[in-house]
């Protein structure tokens, strides 16, 4: 999974440098947030499987989009839990990390705000550490093993320029993750925060 996960993310790169040619504007962010789902710690006295909320910690993010004429275009985000949790406080190490590759409409509210409406699909790989030394994993200095799902999302941010080309946009992001309690307490997944970003191109 990790290099397929490398080669999607490659993949990703040169297109958005293939397209930024095309394309009236880019972006790239860089921000942080945390993550909401409903659901309390529960693990069966009699052992068995545990049932625990995703929620809560320092979720770090990144994106980048390119936006076309008629202000609609692609981005790909990526936010990943910054700090290993304690899996139902069983001393499991875990961290679990979001992508999603969407369409992206941004409308202009006036000279220095708009929106950042945001669409798409992608995948939660859920990394669960302390397993013992092989030598697929070795070289990386931690070894995991990985719970992969695939996710619908839809977000969206307020953006307002600060300075120049540099804007700040508070936003939220929903996520519907498929099969999510095989690993945790709900399917759906609230991320909310704020990123700084920059923009090239005459915006």
């Amino acid at each position: 999974m990790r290099k397929t996960a490398l080669l999607v993310v490659m993949s990703g790169f040169f297109f958005f440098l293939t397209t930024l040619a095309q394309a009236q504007q880019a972006d790239v962010t860089f921000g942080g947030g945390t993550i909401m789902s409903s659901g309390t710690s529960t693990c069966p006295p009699t052992g068995g499987s545990c049932f625990v909320p995703e929620k809560g910690g320092f979720y770090p993010s990144i994106s980048a989009d390119v936006i076309f004429h008629k202000r609609v275009g692609f981005e790909f985000e990526t936010a990943w839990k910054g700090g290993q949790g304690n899996y139902a406080g069983l001393g499991i190490p875990f961290r679990p990390i979001l992508f999603a590759f969407n369409g992206m409409y941004q409308p202009k509210l006036s000279k220095k705000a708009g929106l950042d409406l945001t669409g798409g699909i992608g995948w939660q790989s859920t990394r669960f550490y302390g397993y013992q030394p092989t030598s697929s994993c070795v070289y990386f200095g931690a070894c995991y093993v990985s719970s992969n799902h695939f996710l619908v999302d839809v977000g969206g941010g307020l953006r307002y320029y600060v300075w120049g080309h540099v804007f700040v946009r508070p936003e939220a992001h929903y996520y519907h993750i498929v099969n999510n309690t095989s690993d945790f307490s709900n399917n759906n997944v609230i991320r909310v925060g704020a990123s700084i970003g920059y923009t090239i191109g005459p915006d």
